[in-house]
C-alpha cells in the first residue's frame, strides 16, 4: 500500500513553480518554502501570495495549509523527507543551455545537509542534467518531474493536472508521484515513469511542439494579412479538421513568456550534432513574425507607438520575454517614440521608454496602441489598435 503519511518537503523556489507545488503539497505534508527574497518568504508567511494566480491567492488565504517559508535553507533542510527545486534556469545565449548553477547549487546543499532525502528537480533543465549531478554529487536519489503549468494558472493546473511525469522507475519516484495525486482535485490522472533524460526531453518537445502550433497559426495569419484575407475565417476552416482542431491557434505576436522561447532553443542547442530542419524553422519564425509585424505598425506611419500591458497573457502579472517586447525593440530601432502602460510595472521608465500611468492620457498620446491581447478598457479607440487576437484567447 502507498504511504501517503504526512511528509517534511522543502522547496526551494518561491515562483510558480515552486510557491503552487507548495501549497498544493501544503494541503497533506509539513511544507517549508525557501527563497533568497525575504519580501517573498514574509508575504507567504502572512498567507499572500507574491505572484497573480487567482487559485494561489484563495488557497493561501482560506485553506489550512501547513506552510512555513524562510531564507535560510540550511535550517530547513534537516529530516526533510524530500527536497523540491524550483530555481530559475534562464537560457543562455552564450552557451546555448540553461543556466542550471542554482539548481547545480541547492542539489549539492541538499546532498550534503539532507542526504536521504529525494531529491525532485522541477525547474526546466536540459536533457542530460540529472545524470551528471547525479554523477558530481554521488547521489542518485536527484530525480527530475516536469512541470506543465500555466503562468497565472499555476495551482489551478497543479490541481487539475493533464500528467503526471516522473523522470524516474523507482520506489520513491512512485511515492513523490503519489503526493501530488493526492494534493490534486482531478482523479484519473495519467502517471507516466521513464528515465531521467527522457523526462528531460518530454518537457523540452511538449514545449517545443506547443511554440510550433503557435507558429504555424502566426504564418497563417501573415500570410492573411499579405494577401487581403481574412485569418479568423481560414483558421476557423482548418480548425474543423478534427486531426487539427479548434485549440491554441489564436494568432500573436509570436510565442514568448519564460519557458517557450528558452525550451525551443535549448531542445535545438540539443540537437548540435542531429540533423534536424524543423526546430531551426520553429526558432527563426518567431523572429520573422515579429518583424512582419513591426512593419505594418510601421506603414501607418505613427509618431508615437503606444504599448498596451508588457504581460504575455490575461490573468499575469509576469512580462519576461513576452512578445510584445521583440515588437517594441523593432519600432524603437526605427526612431519611432515608444510609450508604456502597464500597471504591474513600477518604474518610470522601461527600457528607455516612458511609462504612462494615466489610460486616458495613454490613449490620447499615442498614434497606434499595440495589444498583443485585446481587452475591454481599450474598446474606445478601437481604430488605434493593432492587435492580432481573433479570439480573445490566450
Amino acid at each position: 500500500m502507498t504511504d501517503l503519511s504526512s511528509k517534511k518537503i522543502v522547496v526551494v523556489g518561491i515562483g510558480y513553480v515552486g510557491l503552487s507545488n507548495a501549497v498544493l503539497l501544503a494541503q497533506h505534508n509539513d511544507v517549508t518554502a525557501v527563497d533568497l527574497s525575504s519580501e517573498r518568504v514574509d508575504m507567504v508567511k502572512a498567507r499572500k501570495s507574491p505572484i497573480v494566480d487567482p487559485e494561489l491567492e484563495e488557497f493561501l488565504s482560506t485553506r489550512a495549509l501547513n506552510l512555513d517559508a524562510t531564507t535560510d535553507l540550511l535550517a530547513a533542510l534537516p529530516s526533510a523527507d524530500i527536497v523540491l527545486i524550483a530555481t530559475p534556469t534562464d537560457y543562455d545565449p552564450n552557451t546555448n543551455y540553461f543556466d542550471v548553477s542554482s539548481v547545480e547549487k541547492v542539489a549539492f546543499v541538499a546532498s550534503q545537509h539532507a542526504p536521504d532525502a529525494t531529491i525532485v528537480i522541477k525547474s526546466t533543465i536540459s536533457v542530460g542534467c540529472v545524470e551528471k549531478l547525479r554523477n558530481l554529487t554521488g547521489n542518485p536519489n536527484i530525480i527530475f518531474s516536469p512541470e506543465f503549468l500555466r503562468e497565472g494558472r499555476a495551482l489551478y493546473d497543479n490541481l487539475n493536472p493533464s500528467r503526471i511525469i516522473v523522470g524516474d522507475t523507482s520506489e520513491r519516484a512512485k511515492k513523490f508521484s503519489q503526493l501530488l495525486v493526492q494534493g490534486a482535485e482531478k482523479t484519473d490522472i495519467p502517471l507516466l515513469f521513464t528515465g531521467p533524460s527522457e523526462a528531460e526531453a518530454i518537457k523540452l518537445f511538449a514545449n517545443t511542439y506547443l511554440a510550433m502550433r503557435v507558429a504555424f497559426f502566426n504564418e497563417l495569419d501573415s500570410y492573411s494579412i499579405a494577401h487581403g484575407l481574412d485569418s479568423r475565417q481560414i483558421i476557423d476552416g482548418v480548425g474543423l479538421d478534427p486531426r487539427i482542431g479548434s485549440h491554441y491557434n489564436n494568432p500573436s505576436f509570436g510565442y514568448g513568456g519564460y519557458c517557450l522561447p528558452k525550451d525551443t532553443k535549448q531542445l535545438l542547442a540539443n540537437y548540435s550534432s542531429v540533423p534536424q530542419n524543423l526546430i531551426t524553422a520553429i526558432v527563426d519564425a518567431n523572429r520573422t513574425r515579429k518583424d512582419f509585424l513591426a512593419e505594418q505598425i510601421l506603414s501607418r506611419s505613427p509618431k508615437v507607438v503606444g504599448i498596451h500591458r508588457l504581460v504575455m497573457k490575461a490573468g499575469s502579472d509576469n512580462f519576461r520575454q513576452s512578445s510584445i517586447q521583440g515588437i517594441m525593440k523593432r519600432i524603437k530601432a526605427k526612431g519611432i517614440g515608444v510609450i508604456v502602460y502597464e500597471p504591474a510595472l513600477d518604474e518610470a521608465t522601461f527600457f528607455g521608454s516612458r511609462v504612462v500611468t494615466d489610460l486616458s492620457a495613454f490613449k490620447d498620446e499615442a498614434d497606434v496602441i499595440v495589444a498583443n491581447r485585446l481587452s475591454d478598457e481599450l474598446h474606445d479607440v478601437q481604430a488605434k489598435v493593432f492587435t492580432r487576437d481573433l479570439f480573445g484567447a490566450d
